[in-house]
């Protein structure tokens, strides 16, 4: 049997043995609700998964199987075959009370709070787990199921501590309001209630065991989404624990979930304990800018200070998870930060604080009196489009042609074809790939909520996976086929044995890390991942298969903006004055000259704040209304949730003072009048939460004659981060992260040096003082 052939066995019989678990056996459904993608894929591809080649799946088209008639408390609705009672009664309406169930998470059934009466039923059934059958007659109402729920209620609060004054839950608790609605208002429990030691989980799960239900929503959440065997249940009955087998803290970058999971307050966010209650919160919807994903998320606020961050749901992006590092690196949004303008003396003197008006005017004149041969701008990994816009246009009025984008070898071809940067797939349409190749990338630390994506192709549709990079566990199966170029070019030999998995996908994906995009060779090596793209098919149809993984918020927006080298640049001149725009990486600012004039625009005193001449303090992404582009392509907005502090401002404002002062002003004065202008650069920013496909694809040879070498070294590939919790300069500053790298050891060591910065700046005011 042929690689491919042996592949689609696999996954075929993943899919059958998958699919006599979701509708078959007295245990009712493996998967949960309506919306769990892996659940609906399963169901809809049910006759397709007996072919046994990508052409007989393609031939036997999957059909729609009729709906089924139900009665829910009389009322007659029409749900698809397969799903559960409860999902019946979700979509009549009807609300049935729940802890462990899940719409993403497999079924428990272990909590009995939905019970609801069933037609010829002998006794009340977990409508979680018991699927539909055609006719089927519920009842949610009836004294029966009132009386059960009662009883479930108060065998659940029999053992609850009465914490309700001191617990983070309190307010958004469900065993609050279902004890509202289903509790008594005394207890017949008169024995000693039982007591559970807390676990410690690390800096970012605080437990508090003895409220624990035992749903096993964070163990589920645990072993299934995040793929890290790290929680289980030990003993049984009155004994049983929720805990981590031997002590340790949790090591998913995702672990923050489960507190979100928790219907009580056994889990909770340790860095948020005792400092809020959520009525005294004031939400703001936003936008995650600490990576390349971009999840939804909503920001509470206290005052001027940022107090927490939770995820929002949105399907298309982050679905409801979000990664650790946006959740709990808020408290760096508060420390280090540059909250007035900074200039430097003569060479070798400390930066002092200064005026608005002299920190534009010693800016200013550097920007003048350099010849624009030798004018240089960096696009960081935390700018916003706007920032960039208005850098982009103040660059031109002086003739200034050498722009670069952090993390991306200058080359003026870069941002020619949207379609050979841009994640082209799409991260909700990436699960439909049937074979899936990764190209210098660790997606656990570089973009943990795709990776909870491929890692359910992988291990519930049995999806091949094959890297070529560093060998990492990405917690689950996959193929290494080596660390160096070489390994692409036996794909495109055929001399590797995956080349016939990717020959028989019906919809191939490559996905090329941001790592690929810094090196030195990055066009022979993007050439040779596009020639491999057009040889296995990966474009065809609607379907584009070839993905640039980026792991900043700012990359996709400055190369859709143009932000690259013009015609007439000639990037090897050294630079006499640079103008950095939250660029930070070490590697930017080892290849400025020690004599250049250097200006950074940024909210945090860090590495780049350390080797200016003139820093000018702009907002973080929390404190205001800017626009960021996701590695989709995807443009999104956040919104200002608290002011900046002290005498910072948003950054596109400070460029259009800088060239008001320079002399010759931008032609924009509102936030408004700019995004007109961006949308006249790229019409990628006229729309707003949508994804612009690009309908041009192209050839290996376009990067092949592209500035730069076109030839392949054999240097091995690495990932673009080596510390997932302190990528940027707001982990940097986060005690919270630094506290994390302390627990995962040397997996994330730190590799980042500021205090130079922290001893010139001293500590700014953690509280923002005004506007």
């Amino acid at each position: 049997m042929s690689v491919a052939s042996m592949s689609m066995w696999c996954r075929a019989s993943c899919r059958a043995s998958s699919l006599s678990l979701l509708v078959g056996g007295s245990t009712g459904p493996l998967l949960g609700g309506i919306h769990n993608n892996a659940l609906v894929r399963t169901l809809s591809s049910s006759s397709a998964s007996a072919a046994a080649t990508p052409a007989a799946a393609a031939a036997v088209a999957p059909e729609e199987p009729p709906p089924v008639e139900v009665f829910v408390n009389g009322e007659s609705v029409q749900v698809p075959k397969g799903v559960s009672v409860m999902q019946a009664c979700d979509a009549a309406g009807v609300d049935v009370p729940r802890f462990c169930y899940h719409q993403r998470l497999s079924i428990a059934g272990n909590c009995r709070m939905c019970l609801v009466e069933v037609t010829k039923s002998p006794k009340p059934v977990a409508s979680c787990a018991m699927p539909i059958m055609p006719g089927m007659q519920i009842h949610t109402e009836t004294p029966l199921v009132k009386k059960a729920r009662e009883g479930v209620m108060e065998f659940l609060l029999a053992n609850h501590p009465l914490d309700c004054p001191i617990c983070d839950q309190g307010g958004e608790c469900d065993l609050q309001d279902m004890s509202m609605a289903y509790g008594s208002d005394r207890g017949r429990f008169v024995e000693e209630k039982r007591a559970v030691e807390d676990k410690n989980l690390g800096p970012l799960v605080k437990t508090v065991m003895t409220r624990c239900i035992h749903c096993t929503r964070c163990v589920r959440f645990a072993t299934e989404v995040a793929g890290v065997h790290d929680l289980g249940v030990t003993g049984r009955g009155g004994s049983a624990e929720i805990g981590t087998y031997l002590e340790k803290a949790l090591t998913s970058e995702m672990s923050g979930n489960v507190i979100d999971l928790c219907p009580v307050g056994a889990l909770t966010s340790k860095p948020y304990a005792f400092t809020a209650r959520s009525w005294e919160l004031r939400p703001t919807e936003s936008v995650d800018a600490t990576d390349g994903i971009g999840a939804s998320i909503r920001v509470d606020a206290r005052g001027h200070e940022v107090m927490r961050i939770v995820p929002r749901l949105n399907e298309s992006v982050n679905e409801e998870w979000i990664g650790d590092r946006g959740r709990f690196s808020y408290d760096g949004l508060r420390r280090q930060r540059l909250d007035a303008p900074y200039v430097r003396g003569e060479k070798g003197a400390p930066l002092r604080k200064a005026t608005w008006k002299d920190a534009l005017e010693a800016a200013a004149h550097g920007l003048r009196s350099t010849p624009s041969t030798k004018l240089m701008a960096v696009a960081g990994k935390l700018a916003d489009a706007e920032s960039i816009c208005a850098l982009k246009d103040l660059m031109a009025m002086y003739d200034g042609q050498n722009l670069q984008v952090e993390g991306v070898t200058p080359s003026s071809d870069a941002a020619d074809v949207r379609s050979s940067y841009v994640f082209n797939s799409t991260l909700e349409r990436i699960e439909e790939a049937d074979a899936i190749l990764l190209v210098g990338t660790d997606l656990r630390k570089e973009a943990p909520l795709l990776n909870s994506r491929l890692r359910r192709s992988a291990v519930y549709d049995c999806v091949p996976v094959a890297s070529v990079g560093p060998d990492v566990d990405l917690t689950y199966p996959k193929k290494d086929l080596g660390d160096s170029a070489k390994a692409i070019d036996d794909l495109l030999s055929g001399a590797s044995a995956f080349r016939a998995v990717l020959d028989g996908a019906s919809k191939p994906a490559i996905i090329v890390g941001a790592h690929v995009l810094s090196r030195p060779d990055a066009y022979g090596v993007l050439s040779k991942c596009v020639q491999l793209a057009n040889d296995v098919g990966c474009v065809s149809g609607d379907w584009n298969g070839y993905n640039v993984l980026h792991e900043c918020a700012g990359r996709v927006a400055a190369l859709d903006l143009g932000f690259v080298p013009g015609p007439k640049a000639d990037v090897a001149t050294a630079p006499g004055f640079v103008y950095l725009m939250n660029a930070d990486d070490e590697a930017t600012l080892a290849s400025i000259p020690e004599d250049a004039f250097v200006v950074y625009q940024g909210h945090h005193g860090d590495a780049g704040a350390a080797r200016a001449n003139v820093v000018l303090p702009g907002a973080a992404y929390t404190e205001k209304g800017a626009t960021y582009v996701n590695t989709e392509g995807r443009v999104q907005r956040t919104k200002r949730a608290v002011p900046p502090p002290g005498s910072a401002r948003e950054d596109w404002e400070v460029v259009r003072a800088l060239s008001e002062v320079a002399g010759l002003a931008l032609p924009y004065d509102d936030v408004d009048g700019l995004r007109v202008r961006m949308a006249e650069v790229s019409p990628t920013f006229a729309s707003v939460d949508s994804v612009q496909q690009s309908t041009i694809w192209l050839n290996g040879s376009t990067y092949a004659a592209s500035k730069g070498s076109s030839k392949a070294s054999t240097a091995p590939f690495t990932s673009s981060i080596s510390n997932y919790f302190q990528a940027d300069v707001i982990g940097r500053s986060s005690k919270t992260m630094a506290r994390c790298v302390e627990t995962r050891g040397e997996m994330y060591a730190k590799t980042h040096d500021v205090g130079s910065t922290l001893g010139e700046l001293g500590e700014p005011s953690a509280h923002p003082l005004g506007d």
